[in-house]
């Protein structure tokens, strides 16, 4: 069902931007918006792992430098049947924990100092049982194809703005039709990408749980980096606002009720904790 509902929202998305190359450009239109997509696709693919990490301020480590963790990975590696992931350390207070890699054959888990100080070590194997189902059902993959075209559909929709601000081809666009791309193409992109964003953390959750045949660690997980990311949230940088979608859970504030689910990269914890516990081996 998760995987369903990423494909609809992934085909919807892509859908949205072909008709808005359409509507300022024709079949010219909805061509280079495919190729000007297709073009980003690539550079995220072969490059957004790298950059998060960079963003994040990750160090890579050997196993010299903390056994316990590289046991724990090499553990839920074998049990994901893939290959040891390269480990990663951000020296940061604030509980948390992400993966990214293009491939399960690159793949990269990162966790912060805060998170290693809070769990047991049955919760930390639960979260990166976590880690490894998002490499294993490829989200990274997913979220920076959908991170793009989303990006392509808000850097058409100011070109298009721009143009209309300095009167390039009013007798061919419908006025109303070019302000509600303008205004309305850009936020229904990104609640598309929130929403598929959303289902990749359940779909998480559930493979990392059925992985580790554990899913009450994670669950008791999610409850202690709550209340640890409530009491030293990270600083709100710029950088660390462009991988924040990439924690297990937000790094910064918790609030998830009401209109703002819809503009949330992650699901309300307590409907994951929930989840979980329902889960039965």
């Amino acid at each position: 069902m998760n995987f369903l509902k990423t494909t609809v929202l992934l085909a919807t998305l892509t859908g949205l931007l072909v008709a808005i190359g359409g509507l300022i450009g024709g079949t010219g239109g909805m061509i280079f918006a495919l190729i000007f997509a297709g073009v980003m696709n690539f550079t995220a693919y072969w490059f957004s792992d790298k950059m998060a990490l960079r963003m994040a301020g990750a160090r890579q480590i050997q196993e010299s430098d903390d056994p316990r963790l590289f046991a724990m990975v090499r553990e839920v590696a074998e049990l994901s049947r893939m290959p040891m992931p390269r480990v990663y350390i951000i020296q940061n207070d604030s509980p948390n924990a992400f993966a990214t890699g293009r491939d399960p054959k690159h793949g990269v888990v990162a966790v912060t100092t805060g998170i290693q100080r809070l769990l047991t070590d049955r919760e930390l194997r639960g979260v990166l049982g976590h880690e490894m189902g998002h490499v294993k059902n490829r989200d990274i993959l997913t979220s920076s194809i959908v991170a793009t075209v989303a990006g392509a559909i808000s850097m058409i929709a100011q070109m298009l703005m721009w143009s209309s601000l300095l009167g390039g081809r009013r007798d061919e666009q419908n006025p109303l039709v070019t302000l509600g791309v303008i205004l309305v193409a850009p936020i229904a992109a990104s609640m598309i990408q929130f929403g598929i964003s959303r289902q990749r953390e359940y779909a998480a959750d559930k493979t990392g749980a059925e992985v580790t045949r554990d899913p009450e660690a994670l669950a008791s997980a999610l409850e202690k980096l709550q209340r640890g990311v409530e009491m030293r949230p990270m600083r709100d940088t710029p950088a660390q606002e462009a991988v924040s979608a990439l924690y297990i859970v937000k790094p910064f504030s918790m609030r998830s009720g009401g209109m703002s689910k819809l503009f949330s990269t992650h699901p309300p914890l307590e409907e994951r904790i929930e989840r979980l516990r329902k889960m039965r081996f």
